[in-house]
């Protein structure tokens, strides 16, 4: 139990978001110039693949359906986190000030939006699993109904956690000021500012963890391992070489997101550092984002083939086909 008086125990009437402000101007400066094009880059590239999915016929399959609806989720979270993270390098030094809500709706998004992306990233394991291992199955089991079923549910999950999670910090009594020392309204950097029952607190990020980490990345992990058997198993070169593409792109991905995700916040609160923290914080905010989208366009023969049929001139009339292989 904290040794402040228990009238101290207050929530604060507003929040400063420390960020980068304690560092020299031009390093900060110097920063910005650096991150900007990352995060526009990021854009174009998550807008990129939506865009195909969406608009180019041959990609409505439920892979691409996935893929479309992860590069959504990108765009969100980069909206959400980047703006605010990118205009803290120009401010003044002594931080942001925000209001309670205007923290807990930062945390909120963030929880609700990394949620649905570790919820879809097992989706794309579940999909790819029946279509390599249950293909004969597999245009029954995976229907139209039943991804956007999917969609809603990994969404609906994040977003129903992220908002009992948000409430049940911003329930907490807080006994050590209002200064976020990080980018924005982290869960680590708000809780350890909380008083009460330590305990409690760390209760609440393994809760956090195991639902949102630990549970998905153990089906992504023995959806792949299965799939990884079959791929070895087929008869076709070609075959093999396609499957094995398509699941390294994703097995990749899986492993950046969830690689970086437990890095942060699978630690003891007791055994942290808000300022590493925050350095780790340019890394998933600005450059994995950024390889998501170039992971799967430089490795995916039909999002290359989509968007070359784009960009290409052709004649009226043209259809292009699907790549068959």
């Amino acid at each position: 139990m904290s040794h402040w008086p228990v009238s101290n125990w207050t929530t604060p009437q507003q929040f400063v978001i420390l960020g980068f402000s304690g560092w020299p101007q031009g390093l900060r400066v110097l920063l910005f110039a650096l991150l900007l094009p990352f995060y526009l880059a990021t854009l174009a590239g998550n807008l990129l693949i939506l865009g195909l999915a969406v608009l180019d016929a041959t990609l409505h399959t439920p892979m691409y359906f996935f893929l479309g609806a992860l590069s959504a989720v990108e765009v969100a979270y980069t909206l959400v986190l980047t703006p605010r993270m990118l205009s803290g390098f120009l401010l003044p030094p002594g931080g942001q000030v925000v209001v309670p809500s205007t923290c807990a709706a930062q945390m909120g998004l963030f929880v609700a939006l990394g949620g649905s992306e570790c919820l879809l990233l097992a989706a794309m394991a579940l999909d790819r699993y029946w279509a390599i291992c249950r293909p004969l199955y597999y245009p029954q089991l995976m229907t139209s109904g039943l991804c956007w079923g999917l969609l809603a549910s990994c969404c609906g999950g994040g977003s129903l956690l992220a908002l009992g999670l948000t409430a049940a910090v911003f329930q907490l009594p807080f006994c050590h000021g209002g200064l976020v020392n990080h980018v924005f309204c982290d869960l680590p950097a708000v809780l350890v500012l909380a008083c009460g029952n330590r305990d409690l607190q760390e209760r609440v990020l393994l809760a956090a963890c195991l639902l949102l980490l630990v549970l998905p990345l153990a089906l992504i992990l023995l959806s792949y391992t299965r799939v990884l058997v079959v791929i070895l198993g087929l008869g076709g070169a070609a075959g093999r070489r396609k499957a094995f593409n398509t699941v390294a792109s994703h097995l990749t991905v899986a492993v950046l997101h969830y690689g970086c995700a437990m890095a942060m916040y699978a630690r003891p609160l007791s055994s942290r550092s808000l300022e590493e923290d925050k350095l780790v914080s340019l890394v998933y905010i600005n450059l994995t984002p950024l390889l998501y989208p170039a992971i799967y366009t430089l490795r995916n023969r039909d999002v290359q083939g989509a968007l070359q049929w784009v960009v290409s001139p052709r004649t009226p009339g043209t259809v292009r086909q699907a790549d068959g292989t």
